[in-house]
């Protein structure tokens, strides 16, 4: 029986909305799901239910916020295999990726488990006798999260976990070509013990979400927006936020350099580029762009790319693949115009486009080609920096390379498409390494290691194109959930003004021995 997905608000189905099917882009006749998607109103709906929930929530001690963390912990991981299970065949992750994304969120609940006790503030020294300042992190109230669909469960937990233990309440808006991976950990969240009304899921489209949280923010019931997808729609969603004065948690596309030093380890460095450009199909968000490599090296490392991407397993994620079929078919339309960019001047090894009965792949793993959306991984040697594949991000398995012959010119090329997200070096330098460091503009920087990975632990976000600036993971995304309130206790029995009534003990600046 097919599944049937429906949104969630206040403990409750919300069973009517327009029809959409959620497909298996590995075999596109299965449908994974019928999903009823919502309208602008029930959006809004649900960011008023959430406001109405979240006094109580913010009550709860913040130890025993994260005494529910824990137990959303302990539940996915009880249900890690099925849940991997789905997002692998709702996506089409291979299911050892997919295994790895479960395995995040559980990650991210253990690292919150204890900030449920360390959500501290600070006793300040006053001015002034009799007196005492305090700090404060209170929550901003009630979160709209929208999230992009290549991570289903991964990265929608680094804003609901630590959004939650803060003591927010929140409206989630994920991708509805993984709503049945959503769907899933929205009962699992829920088991936890989260009250009613706390945590609110609701399956829409892109238009009817903004329409739905231009009229909540409009109303006052939502107080943090977190988005993650497009840099286009990232944009849009931040002026809507600006207009109403709030600063949005936005984490949104790249265009990933990785540099290849002279002195690097080309095996390493292939191996990174391998699984940096084709895993999850090139469709990270952290996939690598383009690959800057040493003028010395250029051909060697080609050479050696190439044939790992040509050896490279494609096609049933259920099988032992580097890279499974593109997410949903409007991914697939849009890298079809990517590969229009190929131009004259570039060199192409091997086929490119849909892998089909007419364009095979001689390390395909799978019944039938035809039934999804594969691709073959594509290697664009020759790019130039005014090169709309070197400029733009491509979502989808399709890498260009470019060569360098200075590590300031390098730096130069890695900072010149204008994002900012994630980086790579591979070099044996340490002071090539640090100056790399310095001077990209990226939020996260891998030495000798791929673009594509993240720790819970560490902060995570972009610049530039990639994002506001602001930072998910770790003790840093609580200044996204919180908000730090200043109180000052006079037990003087007078007023005493800041500034004026302040004690002043005269020096002799005139001594000298």
């Amino acid at each position: 029986m097919t599944r049937q997905i429906v949104s969630v608000i206040g403990g409750k189905d919300e069973p009517t909305g327009t029809p959409y099917l959620s497909r298996n882009p590995a075999r596109l006749k299965e449908v994974v799901a019928e999903v009823a998607l919502a309208d602008a109103a029930t959006f809004a709906a649900a960011c008023r239910n959430a406001a109405a929930a979240q006094h109580d929530w913010a009550r709860v001690p913040a130890p025993v916020r994260g005494r529910v963390i824990a137990s959303i912990g302990r539940l996915v991981e009880a249900n890690a295999e099925a849940l991997a299970r789905l997002v692998s065949e709702e996506i089409g992750k291979p299911y050892a990726e997919a295994l790895g994304e479960v395995r995040e969120i559980v990650d991210t609940c253990d690292f919150f488990i204890g900030e449920g006790r360390r959500l501290y503030g600070q006793t300040v020294p006053s001015e002034m006798p009799d007196k005492n300042l305090f700090t404060f992190r209170t929550p901003v109230g009630v979160a709209a999260v929208i999230t992009a669909g290549n991570f289903p469960v991964a990265v929608p937990s680094w804003y609901l976990v630590p959004a939650l233990l803060c003591g927010n309440a929140v409206v989630w808006k994920p991708a509805e070509y993984a709503a049945a991976s959503a769907a899933a950990l929205h009962r699992i969240f829920s088991a936890a013990g989260l009250p009613d009304g706390v945590f609110n899921v609701v399956f829409a489209d892109g238009a009817q979400t903004f329409a739905g949280l231009e009229t909540a923010l409009g109303e006052g019931v939502v107080h943090k927006v977190g988005f993650t997808g497009s840099s286009e729609v990232g944009r849009t969603i931040g002026e809507l936020c600006g207009r109403h004065l709030q600063s949005p948690c936005l984490e949104l596309g790249g265009k990933n350099p990785m540099v290849v030093m002279p002195d690097a380890d080309l095996t390493l460095a292939t191996e990174g580029a391998l699984f940096a450009g084709f895993g999850t199909a090139g469709q990270r968000c952290t996939s690598l762009g383009t690959v800057i490599v040493h003028e010395s090296i250029h051909n060697d490392f080609v050479a050696r790319f190439t044939a790992a991407a040509q050896s490279a397993y494609v096609g049933d994620p259920a099988r032992k693949v580097l890279m499974g079929p593109m997410l949903d078919q409007k991914f697939a339309d849009r890298y079809e115009e990517f590969l229009t960019w190929i131009g004259d001047h570039h060199t192409v090894t091997g086929p490119v486009g849909r892998i089909t009965e007419s364009n095979p792949c001689g390390h395909f793993l799978g019944d039938d080609p035809n039934e999804g959306l594969f691709y073959h991984p594509v290697i664009v040697d020759g790019v130039r920096p005014t090169d709309r594949l070197f400029l733009e991000e491509t979502f989808g398995p399709i890498v260009g390379v470019t060569t360098f012959s200075t590590l300031d010119e390098a730096i130069e090329l890695a900072n010149l498409p204008g994002y900012g997200l994630s980086s790579s070096i591979y070099t044996r330098d340490p002071q090539a390494a640090f100056r790399f460091r310095a001077g990209v503009s990226a939020g996260m920087v891998s030495v000798n290691n791929s673009t594509s990975g993240a720790e819970a632990h560490l902060p995570f976000g972009g610049n530039g194109k990639s994002g506001n600036g602001s930072r998910q993971s770790g003790m840093w995304v609580l200044d996204q959930f919180t908000r730090w309130q200043a109180m000052n206790w006079d037990y003087s029995g007078r007023l005493q003004k800041a500034q004026m009534d302040v004690a002043e003990i005269v020096p002799d600046l005139e001594y000298k021995i």
